[in-house]
């Protein structure tokens, strides 16, 4: 019922796009109309430039996002397993997720050159901090009790940490996991803006520049795609593990 639902809403939207663009109720410069976004991107599906743009963008999110989301959740364990770590580390990373990271892309791209890495660095310093911060945070929300069974037990900090801390904190990891798929996308994106000849980013530059706002939506429309064949992998996996 809910799938329908969407797809009412979906095609109603697209439906009253198209009516709008094809009878000018719309500035069709600025804003296009499905049909001919669809024909645009046809045309250059058929003449072999858009895959490699598809691909590019693709490849960067999908590297960013898993080691993004792994490298934050070891950072979050590496902190909670100390004390002393936890309180000199915590102001710095409040900090660092306040900082606005399109302001680190020159420093990427100097540092790293203007190529694959200082995009997938982008997409790490959007989504390494803010699922450190959420997964630490699940690690101090357990309830205590549970802490105090397993030690009454003589189970060991990191025992501890695998029988109690890591499953009752599965939930919250992969609703990062669902976070970071739009932050994934968002560092790609942005980083393609700033260094990229290739990928949807670049596309939706190139197409501002030349006043091409239907290649412009129709590369919003393919990132809208692969976002939410992303997110629905994620809601699989989620639906996995509370089986």
């Amino acid at each position: 019922m809910v799938f329908v639902i969407q797809m009412i809403i979906l095609l109603s939207f697209f439906s009253l796009w198209e009516v709008a663009g094809r009878f000018n109720w719309i500035d069709v410069l600025l804003f296009s109309y499905p049909s001919k976004i669809l024909n645009l991107l046809y045309m250059k599906l058929i003449d072999g430039s858009l895959l490699p743009h598809i691909s590019t963008t693709v490849i960067e999110t999908v590297i960013g996002f898993f080691l993004g989301t792994l490298c934050g959740t070891l950072l979050a364990i590496l902190i909670w397993s100390s004390k002393i770590l936890e309180k000199v580390l915590d102001p710095f990373l409040v900090v660092l997720n306040s900082m606005p990271k399109i302001a680190l892309g020159p420093l990427f791209i100097v540092g790293l050159g203007p190529g694959y890495l200082s995009i997938i660095a982008m997409t790490l310093a959007i989504t390494v901090i803010i699922t450190t911060l959420v997964v630490l945070n699940s690690f101090r929300e357990i309830d205590s009790n549970y802490i105090k069974v397993v030690q009454i037990f003589g189970a060991s900090k990191t025992v501890t940490f695998m029988k109690v801390i890591l499953p009752a904190s599965i939930p919250t990891i992969v609703s990062t996991l669902k976070v970071n798929v739009g932050l994934a996308w968002i560092g790609s994106i942005v980083g393609e803006f700033l260094v990229s000849q290739q990928g949807l980013g670049y596309l939706i530059i190139y197409g501002f520049q030349v006043f091409n706002f239907t290649l412009v939506m129709g590369s919003l429309f393919i990132i809208a795609i692969f976002a939410t064949i992303m997110y629905q992998g994620v809601a699989y996996l989620e639906m996995r593990l509370n089986k």
